[in-house]
């Protein structure tokens, strides 16, 4: 059984073909970085274009990376949230069409529950349940994953995302974007420890984020208190300082966070999914985390952390319980669960 799955939700074009046995034959991705650098971040007017000229190219080499035409496929499969409302239409209309046209049934994936499946995707078993850590531009969350297809939600960003934060750091201290491969880059050569910068909630019994200080904070450090701008920093020690502290800064929350929902769920298997897993260093913490604490750690490759089609493949749970779609689908740029 071959699936054919639609991934537009924000700045990745990305068409994916895998089997009812989580083979993944294609997953190409359409990387829009170079549209939206000179704007510092994701302009979703621009991105809804991209996905419009970019969807027919990559679905085309998708099925020859395959070796399959379009009769070879038995499902379609695409993300309708969250995600930005415009993106996201693109993927749905496409998939709408496909299933009908090919006389094959429609699923929809959820695409922050899809970057926790990413992770049963490369340990090959289940690993449900666990505790689901997403991290991402647009989503900072902890989730009870009860099933691949039942989750429950522990805890949330109240403002920025963990990605988010990298984004507007890069930002601030002249790095480009994306920020996140960037400010990794620059904190490797920095001190973590040199600048003491905040880390909210970190001892509240909540289970929730909140990075918007932590980005305040950095402006502050660099400008000095009540400035908010001024010339990008030189490149040199004092950047690379910064960097490596606010990086370390977001790490030690985010594995705080999760080791105290492991513990109050009582959950020994936490699955890590989003962009900002791909960070080395973030890896490395939950990684001596989850040996000091007992617990397994399941972390798809780099090439399943960003934004990708084959980790739609949750769609196949569906599929065997005949969860189909309606051809009245519709995007939902917002996250409600139970999707």
């Amino acid at each position: 059984m071959h699936f054919l799955a639609i991934e537009t939700s924000c700045d990745e074009t990305s068409v994916a073909i895998f089997t009812d046995e989580l083979q993944i034959l294609a997953n190409v991705v359409a990387s829009q970085i170079d549209l939206h650098a000179r704007f510092g971040g994701v302009v979703p007017e621009v991105a809804a274009r991209a996905h419009l000229q970019r969807l027919l190219p990559t679905m085309e080499e998708a099925l020859r990376q395959a070796n399959l035409t379009l009769a070879d496929i038995g499902a379609v499969v695409v993300m309708n949230s969250p995600g930005l409302v415009g993106a996201l239409l693109v993927g749905v209309s496409a998939a709408k069409m496909l299933a009908l046209t090919l006389e094959v049934p429609l699923l929809n994936a959820n695409h922050i529950e899809a970057h926790i499946f990413a992770a049963r995707m490369a340990a090959g078993r289940d690993i449900f349940p666990c505790v689901g850590l997403v991290v991402s531009g647009g989503h900072t969350s902890l989730f009870h994953c009860k099933t691949p297809l039942d989750f429950d939600l522990l805890g949330g960003t109240i403002d920025d995302a963990a990605g988010e934060a990298f984004d507007k750091v890069a930002a601030i201290l002249g790095l480009g974007f994306p920020g996140g491969p960037a400010v990794e880059r620059e904190a490797a050569s920095g001190d973590p420890k040199a600048h003491a910068l905040p880390r909210s909630f970190l001892k509240d019994e909540r289970l929730e984020f909140s990075f918007s200080g932590l980005k305040t904070a950095v402006l502050y450090a660099l400008y000095g208190t009540g400035i908010t701008r001024g010339p990008k920093p030189e490149p040199g020690q004092r950047r690379a300082d910064l960097a490596a502290s606010f990086q370390q800064a977001v790490i030690d929350v985010l594995v705080a966070k999760s080791r105290q929902a492991l513990r109050r769920t009582k959950l020994t298997r936490l699955a890590v999914g989003g962009g900002v897993s791909a960070n080395r260093a973030l890896r490395a913490a939950l990684e001596a985390m989850a040996e000091r604490e007992q617990v397994e750690l399941f972390i798809p490759p780099l090439s399943l952390c960003t934004d990708n089609a084959a980790m739609a493949a949750v769609a196949v749970e569906k599929w065997r319980r005949q969860m189909y779609a309606p051809l009245d689908l519709d995007a939902v740029p917002t996250y409600q669960g139970k999707n």
